[in-house]
């Protein structure tokens, strides 16, 4: 358990990611949004970790969120949706901030069509969780529990 100062985990959502739960559900199944926060949160409850939420559908305001976690996020857990695969901008803001970033998806992008195989996010996280639905969340968030040696 934390025992130290507050540790906040920020876990960012890209577009249409605020569909979960009714969008294509035979791909990203039929858990809301909402609902893997909660989980989330309940997993970091064990750690004393407190979460911050963001979902955005435009590219602007997602550099925004990580610009500004960069002041207080201990860690950032980032599925950017599409903008995985064509936003450069996104990657420079990943790359600009000294937060450890996990980028996560839903489904397995590199078992998907061929423009979905390629990250441009990728290359500057601390790594990349993909393919099984709403654990990657937390499989990222537990990523950074234990990157930042918070288990124990």
């Amino acid at each position: 358990m934390n025992t130290k100062n507050p540790i906040y985990f920020f876990i960012l959502h890209g577009p249409n990611l605020n569909l979960l739960g009714t969008r294509e559900p035979d791909i990203y199944g039929t858990m809301t949004l909402q609902s893997i926060q909660n989980k989330i949160d309940s997993y970091l409850d064990h750690f004393a970790i407190a979460s911050r939420y963001q979902q955005s559908n435009h590219e602007g305001e997602l550099i925004d969120f990580l610009h500004d976690a960069s002041h207080w996020a201990s860690g950032v857990v980032f599925n950017p949706g599409a903008y995985t695969h064509t936003s450069i901008a996104l990657r420079d803001a990943v790359s600009a901030i000294a937060v450890p970033v996990v980028e996560v998806h839903l489904s397995n992008i590199h078992a998907r069509e061929p423009f979905r195989r390629i990250s441009m996010i990728s290359p500057v996280c601390q790594g990349t969780i993909s393919g099984f639905g709403w654990q990657s969340y937390l499989l990222g968030v537990q990523s950074l529990v234990y990157q930042l040696d918070l288990d124990g």
